[in-house]
Parts: C-alpha cells; structure tokens; sequence
C-alpha cells in the first residue's frame, strides 16, 4: 500500500467511528427522550460487560493453578469488589489489571 492508500483508511476509519458514535447525540438531543428499552439495555450492558471479560480471563486459569490461576482469581476478587463499591468500569479494570501484574509477580 502507498502511503496516501494508507492515511485514506485511517481517514475512513475515523470518519466513520466518530459518525457513529456522534449518531446517539444527534438523534436524541433536545426534548427527545431514549426509548424504554434503550435505557434498560444501558443499564444492564456494563454488569454484562463486565462478566464476559471476568469469563474470558479465566478461561486458562484452570490450567495453570499455581501460575496465573491464583493471581486470576485473585484479580477477578479485585475487580468485582471494585465494581460493587464505586460502579466504575474503568477503575474496575484497572484495578484489576494492576492486581493480576502484582500478584504475577509476587506468587
């Protein structure tokens, strides 16, 4: 690829995220309101999100118990007692992340 093929994509590509991620703000600025079930679906999608990236780090934990099994589980504790006292994703993930690099390094 030449480098005018390549800065085209990267245009495309931010083009059409900030679209998307704009569209929300269009469409329901103003008096509009969210329907009901959109308002639910954002209520419940962090808890779901968050549960799939806790299942998706375990699924190897089994493996290795001594190795990254304790420090997982060890960090999955970090990241759902986060969750639970500030419901903040990111400080969960982080708080998890920085968990799991400790404790790798210290089991």
């Amino acid at each position: 690829m030449t480098t005018f093929q390549i800065m085209a994509a990267i245009l495309v590509s931010a083009l059409c995220t900030f679209t998307l991620r704009a569209l929300p703000f269009l469409v329901f600025r103003g008096t509009r309101k969210m329907p009901e079930w959109m308002e639910n679906l954002g209520a419940a999608l962090p808890s779901a999100i968050m549960a799939v990236l806790i299942i998706y780090c375990l699924k190897d934990a089994g493996t290795d118990w001594t190795g990254i099994g304790i420090p997982k589980l060890l960090a999955v504790a970090i990241v759902v007692i986060t969750y639970k006292i500030r419901h903040s994703t990111l400080l969960s993930i982080l708080a998890g992340t920085s968990g799991y690099m400790i404790l790798l390094r210290i089991l």
